[in-house]
């Protein structure tokens, strides 16, 4: 149990650390990166999600998403008595990415003077704000991906010749590429959450406030989505 704890923890952490680190590259002043645009980004998310799956996926299956998690369990493929600990692993790891990416970038905060760009670093916010619009897309999104995920699986060859976590870096590329564009696709509880908390307490320099009132879009629609998105896949292919 504390090896999958931990595992999803180092898994998430590295999502996040790569994830949140390509936003803060584009974004921020200063950066190299600087204006790199949406398809950077994207990449960025999914090279994020394969490292992660290699590092991880021998250890705890590599959820790193508490979507994956509860979508598993809610079809019996995972007890649900293990989920408080796959879902710790997550929350924490996610929180010490986001921790560490504002490290990384620690001289670009005080020259980037839009807070709503620094919030962005860490967590999604929406193009137009629609709550009932911004659920439905990520609820769509993360059963894209969760369905995705147990078809990638399924299949013997990839897994035989090692290239699944590759394969699920695409998925998520495809994502944020197709479906990204309404919401910047959190698709993931932790990846949202742990990164918006560590932005609430860090000492970023001309930050504003957390957007709490979005915060639960992102959690609620994904968690919603990864269900869905299970249950639909165990239906089509029993």
């Amino acid at each position: 149990m504390e090896n999958r704890f931990v595992s999803e923890m180092v898994g998430t952490a590295l999502l996040v650390l790569f994830g949140d680190g390509v936003v803060a590259g584009v974004l921020l002043n200063r950066s190299k990166a600087q204006n790199g645009g949406w398809i950077v980004i994207t990449m960025g998310w999914g090279l994020g999600v394969a490292i992660a799956v290699y590092a991880a996926g021998q250890f705890s299956g590599a959820h790193i998403n508490p979507a994956v998690t509860i979508g598993l369990a809610s079809i019996g493929q995972l007890p649900w008595a293990d989920v408080p600990t796959y879902l710790g692993g997550q929350f924490v790891g996610a929180f010490i990415g986001a921790i560490l990416v504002w490290l990384v970038y620690l001289p670009h905060w005080e020259q980037t003077e839009d807070p709503g760009l620094k919030l962005a670093v860490f967590s999604t916010g929406p193009a137009i704000r629609s709550y009932g619009m911004n659920l439905l897309t990520e609820i769509i999104a993360t059963a894209v991906l969760v369905g995705g995920v147990l078809a990638i699986v399924a299949n013997a060859a990839p897994g035989e010749s090692g290239l699944t976590p590759l394969l699920v870096g695409f998925l998520v590329v495809g994502i944020g590429l197709s479906l990204g564009g309404p919401t910047g696709y959190a698709i993931n509880p932790a990846r949202d959450l742990g990164p918006r908390i560590a932005h609430a307490v860090l000492p970023i320099a001309g930050k504003g406030d957390s957007d709490w009132g979005y915060a639960w879009i992102p959690v609620v629609g994904p968690i919603v989505g990864g269900v869905l998105g299970a249950l639909l896949y165990q239906a089509l292919w029993p």
